[in-house]
């Protein structure tokens, strides 16, 4: 049996498993295509929830990338163009949430699921904002600055996941650690993605914080140029490595409060992306030359370890 139809096969198991009507099947497939082909870390997580989980949770990553492909855009449209297909997007998804559904190839699973998981619209009101800012805002003075733009980026897609993954305590108490937690996997993005996010013309760093080693946006440039990172730029780089460290730890209580079930899922990808933050340090702070990542063993050995866990709690309940 072929990849493809491994994948299809898994596909309807998934949409049989969450009960989701014939006439979404296409969205939510597409949904799950885009999880596949861009989010690998995501992606090898989600395997870890049962299957009634998974299509919300392609739902979700499949709209939050369909917009982000579109801030990003490298083509021939102009940032007004592309504003102007994001408002349309947002007005389309404003109506659908009201309406409850939607024709849209995206946005009708993305309806759907927030129905049935009760998700709160506001946050995707949030994350809109923070993907118009990316059409004009090159770069962050200071970490409040940041923040602002990575609550609506980031945080905002720990708190939609949240009802999926369900908890065994009130989901309020749960949610600021969901929120750091998504906050922790983008700012380990902005440290890896650096050199392709100069080439866009962003820094996601604070400016601030990076002078205080003498680091500004033209000397990332050079070190971009360059294909190797300086003295101060990796001093920079270890600050703002240290930063995020240290968000993980407060996120990482939070892990404990889901429901068991959605447990090995986020703590996979907890453990993943913290590894890309030592395959960082490890390569003397080098995310210029190319884009750093956790090997394909290393990914499939934790999820593996994390199926064991799976299976064993299985067997005891």
């Amino acid at each position: 049996m072929g990849t493809g139809t491994r994948s299809s096969a898994a596909a309807r198991r998934e949409l049989d498993a969450a009960r989701i009507p014939p006439h979404l099947r296409a969205a939510y497939r597409r949904c799950r295509a885009l999880n596949a082909q861009h989010g690998r870390t995501y992606f090898l997580a989600t395997r870890l929830l049962a299957p009634a989980q998974r299509p919300a949770v392609h739902a979700l990553y499949g709209f939050a990338r369909w917009v982000d492909d579109i801030v990003d855009e490298t083509g021939s449209r102009t940032v007004l163009e592309r504003q102007q297909e994001i408002d349309r997007l947002d007005g389309e998804l404003r109506a659908g949430l009201r309406a409850g559904r939607s024709r849209h190839p995206i946005i009708a699973a993305l309806v759907d699921t927030t129905s049935r998981h009760d998700i709160d619209p506001a946050l995707f009101t949030d994350f809109m904002a923070s993907m118009r800012m990316d059409l004009t805002v090159r770069d962050y003075p200071t970490r409040a600055a940041l923040d602002a733009y990575v609550h609506g980026s980031a945080a905002v897609i720990g708190l939609q996941l949240l009802p999926v993954f369900g908890t065994v305590s009130p989901s309020a108490e749960a949610a600021p650690y969901a929120a750091a937690l998504g906050e922790a996997f983008q700012l380990t993005n902005f440290l890896r993605d650096v050199a392709e996010d100069l080439d866009r013309g962003r820094v996601y760093l604070p400016l601030e914080e990076l002078a205080a080693f003498g680091v500004d946006r033209e000397r990332l440039a050079w070190c971009h140029r360059a294909g190797r990172p300086d003295r101060r730029v990796r001093q920079a780089f270890a600050d703002q490595v240290a930063r995020t460290r240290a968000l993980y730890r407060n996120a990482e209580p939070g892990i404990a409060l889901l429901a068991p079930r959605s447990r090995p899922c986020v703590r996979t990808a907890f453990t993943l992306y913290g590894e890309i933050l030592d395959c960082i340090v490890e390569s003397g702070y080098d995310v210029f030359r190319r884009r750093v990542a956790v090997s394909g063993p290393r990914r499939f050995g934790v999820a593996a370890t994390a199926v064991s866990a799976v299976v064993a709690a299985s067997l005891r309940s």
